[in-house]
């Protein structure tokens, strides 16, 4: 018998990883500096040498992935002026979730005739894992904002699939103080079922949304289609352009997106990390 009071091993609480991570530019003789760097428990953010006038942020969740529980937030302030690129050091791992549900939150804001560039990349999501992520922006009429969201459903070169599990996504962008891009994705309970539909993702594994406000939106939306062909579609107005794609894994959707992301960029490619 267990001794009075000693509680046994399943009633352990279980450990769980908690992160605040926030990185603010300034201008300063015509260029972008760092005013502000933020981190907190497993949030880390490093700042590598771009010798150029864009300071480039990578996004390291040093708890190595998420399940049931964990907690992340990041928050990126682009200074008027300035140009700030967020990416991640790596694909972020949502694993299985014993209990609870991830929950990610992304929160992003660019000043007058800045831009700032969010390019994580891919989100896996592992079988039975549950995942919430949001993202909010408030951008400058002024500004430029890309944002780039892929997922994998599993890790298809290992032979591993999501079949069933939660994943909520939110997205609320402002430009110029009005609510220009709102949109909410769920998938829940039987994944393989649902993402089979043709009115879902016809069997794919691999999807992304990217989001373009700026400028030249309406003079990309050719060459964007161009560039998807039939892996998605891509829609432009009042200078907000979205696209959509969808490929049977990885490898096939990064082909896409890297020739897609440098032309929203102008020709710069993709954040190194992504090559490693």
């Amino acid at each position: 018998m267990r001794p009075s009071g000693q509680q046994g091993s399943e009633h352990a609480p279980q450990q769980r990883a908690r992160g605040r991570g926030r990185i603010v530019t300034k201008a300063v003789e015509g260029r972008s500096r760092l005013d502000e760097l933020f981190q907190e428990g497993c949030a880390k953010i490093r700042l590598p040498d771009t010798f150029s006038n864009e300071i480039e942020a990578i996004l390291i969740n040093s708890s190595g992935g998420l399940t049931g529980g964990d907690q992340i937030e990041w928050q990126a302030v682009a200074a008027g002026g300035t140009s700030l690129v967020v990416t991640t050091q790596a694909c972020e791992k949502v694993y299985k979730a014993s209990s609870g549900t991830a929950a990610v939150t992304a929160r992003m804001s660019a000043g007058p005739g800045a831009k700032l560039h969010w390019l994580p990349q891919e989100t896996i999501l592992f079988d039975q894992s549950s995942l919430t992520r949001r993202l909010e922006a408030d951008i400058d009429a002024s500004a430029e904002f890309i944002a780039v969201e892929a997922v994998l459903l599993g890790r298809q070169a290992m032979g591993e699939a999501m079949n069933t599990g939660l994943f909520r996504d939110r997205w609320r962008i402002r430009h110029g103080g009005q609510l220009v891009h709102a949109e909410e994705l769920l998938l829940d309970g039987d994944i393989a079922d649902l993402t089979a539909k043709a009115a879902v993702l016809s069997g794919q594994v691999a999807f992304a949304t990217i989001l373009y406000i700026g400028p030249l939106a309406e003079s990309y939306l050719t060459k964007i289609r161009d560039i998807i062909g039939d892996h998605g579609g891509a829609s432009e107005w009042q200078g907000k352009l979205v696209i959509r794609v969808s490929a049977t894994d990885g490898f096939s959707l990064r082909k896409i997106l890297f020739p897609v992301i440098s032309l929203l960029r102008n020709g710069a490619s993709v954040p190194k990390v992504w090559n490693l």
